[in-house]
Order: C-alpha cells, then sequence, then structure tokens
C-alpha cells in the first residue's frame, strides 16, 4: 500500500519553496496565471510521493517545474504563432518581492520585459538552460541534472542561447530614480497634453507595441517613430473619460505605468529606457493578462 506524507507537513515545507518555484516558472513561461498553474502541479506531484522518497527538495522541486515549464512551452509555441497581434509577457508588479529579490540590474533585467520578449527566441530547452544560468546562478553541472543532458551540451546551449538574445548596447536599465523621474516626467506631459515635453521623453526611433490578444483595440504592429508614436498617444487620450487613474509602480523590475477606469486596471505599460529617452514602450491591454496583477494591487 503507498502511503503520501502527512498533508500538513508537505504543505509547510513546499512553501518555503514557493516563491523561487513560481519566479522560474514565470521567467519560463511569461505568464503568471501559467507559472501559478505549474507550481501548483509540482505541488500535488509532492503530495504524491513516498514519505522519505525526495532526498533533496529544493533540487527535486526545480526539476520538476522545469520540466513542467518545458511541456508547456512546447503547446505555448503553437498558441502564440496564431495569436491576434504581437504577444507580450504577463506584466507583474515586483516590489512585493513576488520574483524575488531585485537589488542588482542583474536580477532586474532578468524579469524584464525586454528579456523576456527575447527569450520568446530560444527553443525550450534554450530557455531552460538561459534561465537557471542567469537568473538562478546554476552550475553547469545542475543544470544538466535538471533537464537529463550532458555537461559539455548544456554549455553549448547556454551559449547559444546568450548570443540569440544579444542586442546591440547593453539591455540593463538605468538607474532606478533616473528610469521612474522619466516615467513620471512621460505620464505629466502625456496627462497635460504638454507635446513639448513628451516629445523630450521619447526617442527618435521609439517603438510602442501593443498586446489585446483580439480582446480589446490594439495595434497589430508596433509603431514606429516619434511622431506616430506621440499621435497615437494623443488620439488615446482623447477616449478615455474622466475617471481614468495613472499610477506609477514597479512593474517587472522597472517604473511602469498602471492605468485604471472605475477602479479596474485596463493597461499596464513597460518602458525600456537608453540613454535618457524611452526607447521602447510595450502596452498590455489583453483583459486574460492582467488579471494577476489586478490581483497584486487588490492585495497590496
Amino acid at each position: 500500500m503507498t502511503t503520501s506524507p502527512e498533508p500538513g507537513r508537505t504543505a509547510e515545507e513546499f512553501e518555503n519553496h514557493r516563491s523561487r518555484l513560481f519566479g522560474l516558472a514565470y521567467r519560463m513561461l511569461g505568464s503568471a496565471e501559467e507559472a501559478q498553474d505549474t507550481v501548483q502541479d509540482a505541488y500535488l506531484r509532492l503530495s504524491a510521493t513516498e514519505p522519505g522518497a525526495v532526498e533533496h527538495l529544493g533540487a527535486w522541486l526545480a526539476k520538476v517545474v522545469t520540466n513542467l515549464c518545458l511541456n508547456r512551452l512546447a503547446s505555448a509555441r503553437v498558441r502564440r504563432e496564431r495569436y491576434a497581434g504581437p504577444w507580450l509577457p504577463e506584466p507583474v508588479l515586483t516590489s512585493d518581492g513576488t520574483l524575488g529579490p531585485l537589488e542588482s540590474a542583474e536580477r532586474r533585467d532578468s524579469v524584464s520585459y525586454a528579456l523576456l520578449v527575447l527569450l520568446e527566441r530560444l527553443t525550450p530547452t534554450e530557455r531552460a538552460v538561459y534561465v537557471l544560468r542567469e537568473a538562478f546562478a546554476y552550475g553547469y553541472r545542475e543544470i544538466a541534472g535538471v533537464l537529463d543532458l550532458g555537461e559539455a551540451n548544456c554549455r553549448q546551449l547556454h551559449r547559444r542561447a546568450a548570443a540569440r538574445v544579444a542586442t546591440p548596447g547593453t539591455r540593463f536599465a538605468p538607474s532606478g530614480r533616473v528610469h521612474r523621474e522619466l516615467v513620471e516626467a512621460f505620464v505629466e506631459a502625456a496627462r497635460a497634453g504638454d507635446l513639448t515635453t513628451l516629445e523630450k521623453t521619447l526617442a527618435a526611433d521609439v517603438t510602442w507595441w501593443g498586446d489585446g490578444g483580439g480582446k480589446v483595440s490594439a495595434a497589430r504592429r508596433p509603431i514606429e517613430g516619434r511622431e506616430k508614436v506621440v499621435r497615437l498617444l494623443l488620439g488615446i487620450g482623447k477616449g478615455f473619460g474622466a475617471d481614468v487613474e495613472y499610477t506609477i509602480a514597479e512593474v517587472n523590475g522597472a517604473a511602469g505605468l498602471v492605468a485604471r477606469s472605475g477602479g479596474a486596471v485596463f493597461a499596464v505599460v513597460a518602458f525600456e529606457v537608453r540613454g535618457g529617452e524611452i526607447v521602447t514602450a510595450r502596452t498590455m491591454v489583453n483583459p486574460d493578462k492582467l488579471g494577476f496583477l489586478a490581483r497584486q494591487l487588490a492585495c497590496g
């Protein structure tokens, strides 16, 4: 007869690892909702093990979650190819430690919208190797154990992944203060209709992305260039009522914009800043991808 461990003890041990597992799953999937489901699946698998069967719980759970994510990514790729318009990751508030400590530029970069979008270029296995190495500082031997691959193969996969997500210049954002001040200036200028200041916050080649998922109106292609982006913003502003509230919050490791109407979140914007200007803005308006962040705000 197979017995399961005491439920209370299993849950207590698992909770010590939940935050780290969620951070791993989110970086792998780019979806907070799917990350939650994946972590719950890992708990159910742990609950089904016999007492004493798991010797190193943290390593065992990391392997289970990583492989569950690999399975999800295999089917997600097909869904994302059929997605209506640009696909963007789900935004997450990070000031509450949801994705772990982000005290360094490298850690903030590991959850940034910019990097999560770039990770879509990778195969599922490349993504797993890259995330485990860059975000969680796993050694190649540890990664090999998680993925049941050779150590040399993991090194090669990491080199390939790093090359595929590389971009000209550095991806790392400026200091949090500089980034926030620029976002504040952008928001105030947009709210006041101050075109001169608004244009100064935007790079000449700024790109504005929108993800509506076919559920709400959003551009199916990125808007490129300062003049076109300003025109877009002015048009958006005219369509909003007086009850729209704009809040600056830490979104995926950096200052972002949360827009609410009647208390409900309807848009989140993540900004990429370089050289004192906004070079990319990624806007999430798909209601299916705003639920997790909305619950974070409600709990805050």
